[in-house]
């Protein structure tokens, strides 16, 4: 006898898009910074280099600090540890807009990223919880959707307020979208959602479990494989397709706008073999960074190649988040919570190695390099996923 799957309830997209809406918000905050950086320099008398390092020690910070809150606060009520969180993230962003000192705004972001991983996580695994199972995959990747909106719409709307109102209206912007959010959470969010008390040793046992950290891995290397070319693509439209200087910002916003359509793509991928899927995914990854080193002798072509580096870029997104879960679910329960905040620590930890591994490609070696490194990277990744695969099929 056939089943279906339950199709989504008004009040289950209700809960979808409040937190999309969360994530948008947390993803502006996070990215906008990086258009405002020389406001920031000029404004706290600072180099832009020191300034720079406000967007890496909120990476850090996010990658160190998420795992470890979600451990701690494991056994608390969900909703309200949600709406807590939202209202600090808002007195952080509106302290940020106010502060005096570079010192005093570094750690503020810092403070900052840590709330928005858990946030993040918690959005997360709310969906999870609150759906039917067969549509997690689309319920989670709405909620990645939100990260996207933030690139294409977010980010471009606070860097024009804030160079031309000042850096510290950019932050203001991020505390009224954060009490906007703070409402949907608390009109939407059930108080039904369970909770578990355990140790923090319990918790953390789940990170040297082999089939997690293999899980791990495979976002990580994944986004890392897109970053090795993405940190350095303005150089090569530049230098390599000899593109205008008008048209770098409608080609990065392009960019940012084909991924709402890759975001859509990974949930489909999630609803089904998600993990077997994506072997071929990643190898068709490789394949068009790879292609990079060809196509862009031609503007048109590279164009396009770049168009569909964008499309690859978050295939992996749902997928992978939905799959660290179920596999905490299986091998340790209780940090469930710790998983759901492996896949955005993977990421940022994939951001920092591909940026990293691209910056050591093209200060050594023809520029174009890095496509032929990016695509080894994305073929790594596809061996990590068939061995997992491999895996659970046993």
């Amino acid at each position: 006898m056939l089943t279906t799957t339950p199709s989504l309830s008004r009040t289950d997209w209700t809960l979808i898009l409040s937190l999309a809406l969360l994530t948008f918000v947390l993803g502006t905050s996070e990215f906008v910074i990086v258009g405002i950086l020389p406001d920031i320099a000029d404004g706290l008398s600072i180099s832009i280099a020191t300034a720079g390092t406000l967007v890496s020690a909120f990476a850090i910070t996010f990658a160190i600090g998420t795992p470890l809150t979600m451990s701690l606060t494991s056994h608390l009520p969900k909703r309200k540890l949600m709406l807590t969180l939202t209202a600090a993230f808002i007195v952080f962003n509106l302290f940020s807009s106010l502060a005096p000192t570079y010192g005093i705004l570094l750690v503020l972001r810092m403070m900052t990223a840590v709330v928005t991983g858990v946030l993040i996580s918690l959005a997360m695994l709310v969906a999870s919880e609150s759906v039917p199972t067969g549509k997690r995959g689309i319920a989670v990747s709405f909620i990645f959707g939100g990260f996207t909106m933030a690139n294409v719409f977010g980010v471009p709307l606070g860097t024009f307020i804030g160079q031309r109102a000042g850096w510290e209206t950019t932050f203001l912007l991020t505390t009224a979208l954060g009490v906007v959010a703070f409402l949907a959470v608390y009109r939407v969010v059930p108080s039904h959602l369970t909770s578990v008390k355990t140790s923090i040793a319990d918790q953390l046992r789940l990170l040297t479990n082999p089939r997690i950290l293999i899980a791990f891995f495979i976002p990580a290397f994944g986004f890392g494989a897109t970053y090795v070319v993405y940190t350095y693509l303005v150089p090569i439209l530049k230098g390599v397709l000899g593109v205008p200087v008008a048209w770098i910002s409608p080609i990065l916003f392009a960019y940012g706008f084909i991924s709402i359509f890759s975001n859509m793509a990974a949930g489909k991928i999630a609803s089904h073999n998600p993990i077997g899927r994506l072997r071929f995914v990643f190898l068709i990854q490789a394949l068009v960074l790879a292609a990079l080193y060809v196509t862009t002798s031609s503007v048109t072509l590279g164009l396009i190649n770049i168009a569909l580096m964008s499309f690859m870029a978050i295939l992996l997104t749902t997928s992978t988040q939905i799959y660290l879960i179920d596999l905490a679910e299986k091998f340790n329960p209780d940090a469930k919570g710790l998983a759901s905040s492996l896949m955005p620590v993977a990421s940022n930890v994939g951001i920092g190695m591909g940026s990293a591994l691209g910056g050591l490609v093209y200060a050594n070696a023809p520029v174009m390099t890095l496509a032929l490194v990016a695509g080894a990277v994305a073929l790594v990744t596809a061996l990590l996923t068939a061995v997992s695969h491999q895996l659970d099929q046993r």
